[in-house]
């Protein structure tokens, strides 16, 4: 019995480990790993990637290069006009053309948290009426989004706001991007961009 303790202990010493590692998305100095899709204004003011609407008033997206299948991305937002934006994964982009599925970021009343699927079925779900109070609107707010599978999870400021089983979703893969909606005033920071690759 002892030999074997001794050699699983070996094995296990021996053996490396492989931890899931956080990549930052955002250097706080410019659109490194990012492309931008579109006329509308993305760029770097005081450490903060800011997105604003330009004169075509029109969808705007900011990607990244890589493609994400299971992952937990972590950033924060701060909605300084308009808040309608959005954080899209398992996208891809032609143009101004995503298709994919987005973590929305809106103005409260507008279902923060919820997943919607563009040029798709539209509204997948949206977080029950009472977790509206957890959008800090002009001030800081953290989200998380979890993809596993094909299950999603998303958090704003440590609370759930909706939990999602969808095989089309767990099929996918693709960028994670960063929106602006059309129709003009919309201006958003964010920062402490993160993404941990669970696959």
């Amino acid at each position: 019995m002892k030999k074997i303790l001794l050699l699983a202990a070996f094995l296990f010493m021996g053996s490396p480990l492989i931890f899931a590692q956080k990549q930052s998305l955002f250097n706080g100095k410019d659109l490194e790993g990012w492309k931008v899709y579109g006329t509308e204004k993305w760029y770097v003011e005081d450490g903060t990637l800011v997105c604003e609407s330009g004169p075509d008033k029109e969808y705007g997206y900011l990607a990244t290069n890589q493609s994400f299948k299971d992952f937990e991305l972590t950033l924060q937002f701060k909605q300084e006009a308009d808040g309608n934006s959005g954080v899209f994964f398992h996208s891809s982009i032609e143009g101004t053309k995503i298709t994919g599925w987005q973590a929305e970021v809106a103005p409260k009343g507008k279902h923060t948290g919820g997943i919607y699927e563009s040029y798709g079925r539209g509204w997948l779900i949206q977080p029950a009426a009472d977790k509206e109070q957890y959008l800090k609107e002009g001030e800081w707010n953290t989200m998380k989004v979890i993809v596993k599978g094909n299950k999603v999870t998303t958090f704003l400021n440590g609370h759930e706001m909706i939990t999602l089983t969808d095989e089309k979703i767990g099929g996918a893969n693709g960028q994670i991007a960063l929106q602006i909606h059309s129709g003009g005033g919309i201006k958003v920071r964010w920062k402490n961009i993160s993404v941990t690759n669970l696959d």
